[in-house]
């Protein structure tokens, strides 16, 4: 495998849905059956499909995407993993926090990550095999923060987040050990931040996989530690990405 060729196919695949979904934003802003607390999008779709077929026609490997699953049944060892919308509520209200997310992993650990904020035209990509991240193709690593008294964490709420009482006093008792807290609606730029020293921990549990692979990548190769834990079924996981120095 060239990485480098399957990144710059990622990285085509990511500006050109992130273009699409800045372009036809009034026609893709449609809402689409779904569970009460989740948003899913015309946008959804359509930037999904972009991304499979610029990825379908120059890679050999499958993909797994959040809004159509599997290519093959088979995944085997490499294959991609596509969020083509992280942050849809963001996007739908006009928040300007989202992104297109593209991960390639091989054996399941994260290899490369490719991340578009199209709003801001910023672009992160990380190769976990040669240990680069950039932004916008200036090497990024992450801050050197040591103490939650001096660090921001970074964390959300998924839609089927346990808001038991229990469940809620302990990320609160958590939360007031650090200087910030931030909550941002979009894991994959939640990762891009703690990459680039903006943050110095992103924390979720309940997320899924296809949110955090790309960003899992970046921050690994830009000096962090990027945890994926407790893998269900439906590929819900839960996360710890961090400088290394909390």
């Amino acid at each position: 495998m060239n990485l480098n060729n399957e990144i710059k196919t990622a990285i085509k695949a990511a500006e050109s849905s992130g273009k699409l979904l800045l372009e036809r934003k009034s026609e893709l802003n449609k809402a689409t059956p779904s569970s009460s607390k989740d948003v899913k999008l015309k946008a959804d779709i359509s930037s999904e499909n972009l991304i499979k077929e610029i990825i379908i026609s120059n890679s050999d490997y499958p993909i797994l995407a959040e809004e159509t699953g599997k290519s093959n049944e088979n995944l085997g060892e490499i294959f991609w993993v596509v969020d083509p919308l992280d942050g849809t509520a963001n996007y739908n209200r006009d928040i300007p926090m989202c992104c297109v997310s593209i991960g390639l992993v091989h054996n399941m650990r994260p290899i490369a990550g490719i991340i578009y904020d199209f709003n801001n035209d910023d672009l992160y990509v990380g190769n976990n095999e040669n240990k680069t991240a950039t932004h916008n193709d200036k090497e990024i690593c992450v801050s050197k923060v040591d103490q939650k008294t001096d660090g921001i964490l970074i964390t959300g709420l998924p839609h089927n987040t346990d808001y038991s009482d229990e469940a809620l006093k302990k990320m609160l008792n958590d939360m007031q050990t650090w200087k910030k807290v931030r909550m941002i609606g979009s894991a994959a730029m939640a990762s891009c931040y703690v990459a680039s020293g903006k943050g110095d921990l992103y924390q979720e549990n309940g997320i899924y996989f296809w949110d955090i692979v790309a960003g899992a990548a970046i921050v690994e190769a830009a000096g962090g530690s990027a945890k994926i834990l407790n893998m269900q079924d439906n590929y819900q996981v839960d996360v710890i990405f961090s400088n290394s120095q909390i």
